[in-house]
């Protein structure tokens, strides 16, 4: 048929959705998210930015069956047109981290990469909400803050950590000792997202129960060094990619009902907030049309917790401090 080239198709069937982009779509994280992305139903259109390989991961999404309509974008000068119009922003880019390494050692490459996306985020979004995964997010959402301060669009409700993936292992790791399934448990996980910042309330899991001292000595360093166990097992090949896709999504997909207005959608991210002295805090918010609609109290710990708060307190105040020194230079 002439002059019926897929360019000037028009895509039917986009379900009156929500827009997504997610910058750093055709990395380890970014291909699994892009894919679980275009399966939610509350996405209408999915836009793929990265600096590489985003036009082939584009054609191979775009052929899934599912309403969303797929664009990709293709390095630094498309990066405002994938940007324009945005509901939601998820940012995976950025270098993974390696056996051996901290997450601070990925701070000076990543650092610099959501900056960069911020402020074209800042330009073309100011309105979006924006969720980061860039490690080490304890320090790259306090980067994207100044930069979005720095632009004069800075909406604290507006902007996530994503700190999902502790949840999602905390679920998963308390499920196997208690002999339940992971769906049925929830366990609040607050503070920052690495190493002794995560802080499982494991006195507040839901189904309520207790756990022996050497029992929660072990539940807090797995779920702490999740990362690391997946790092080392990986054995140079990577981090966690797919848990940690399978997580975003779980967490886009409570954004985007917030956004659509649905009731008591709580889930636990890193936010700018008044928890605690520190400006920003990871603890249960309630998501709404807004973005983070009310941070909720860390309520009662138990002493265990309380010494394990004021060791991730003073982690994070160093890395919190860090972002916006970068920014700030």
């Amino acid at each position: 048929m002439e002059g019926l080239s897929a360019a000037n198709c028009r895509a039917k069937g986009g379900s009156p959705g929500f827009k997504v982009a997610i910058l750093g779509a055709a990395g380890g994280i970014g291909q699994p998210l892009a894919m679980l992305m275009k399966m939610n139903p509350l996405v209408s259109v999915l836009h793929l930015y990265d600096v590489a390989n985003s036009p082939g991961v584009t054609a191979d999404i775009s052929h899934m069956d599912t309403g969303a309509v797929v664009r990709g974008f293709l390095g630094p000068q498309q990066l405002e047109d994938a940007l324009t119009g945005m509901d939601l922003v998820v940012i995976p880019a950025g270098v993974p981290r390696k056996p051996g390494m901290t997450r601070d050692d990925l701070f000076n490459i990543n650092a610099g990469i959501v900056k960069t996306l911020c402020e074209g985020i800042a330009k073309c979004c100011p309105k979006a909400i924006v969720n980061i995964i860039s490690n080490p997010v304890n320090s790259t959402v306090p980067i994207a803050a100044e930069v979005f301060k720095m632009a004069g669009t800075f909406d604290p409700r507006r902007l996530l950590g994503v700190t999902m993936l502790d949840v999602v292992r905390a679920n998963t790791f308390v499920a196997e000792v208690l002999g339940l399934d992971p769906r049925e448990v929830d366990v609040p996980v607050v503070g920052g997202h690495a190493g002794v910042t995560i802080l499982p309330l494991l006195s507040q899991i839901k189904p309520p129960c207790s756990f022996t001292p050497a029992e929660t000595e072990y539940l807090t360093s797995r779920i702490q060094n999740g990362g690391t166990e997946v790092v080392e097992a990986k054995a140079g090949a990577g981090s966690a990619t797919l848990s940690m896709a399978y997580a975003a999504v779980k967490f886009a997909d409570a954004c985007l009902h917030g956004l659509r207005g649905d009731a008591a959608i709580i889930q636990c991210a890193f936010v700018s907030s008044q928890v605690t002295e520190l400006p920003f805090f990871a603890s249960k918010v309630r998501l709404g049309r807004s973005g983070v609609e009310e941070i909720f109290p860390l309520g009662p710990l138990n002493e265990y917790e309380r010494t394990g708060l004021e060791k991730a307190k003073k982690e994070l105040a160093t890395s919190i401090q860090k972002g916006v020194g970068f920014v700030k230079k």
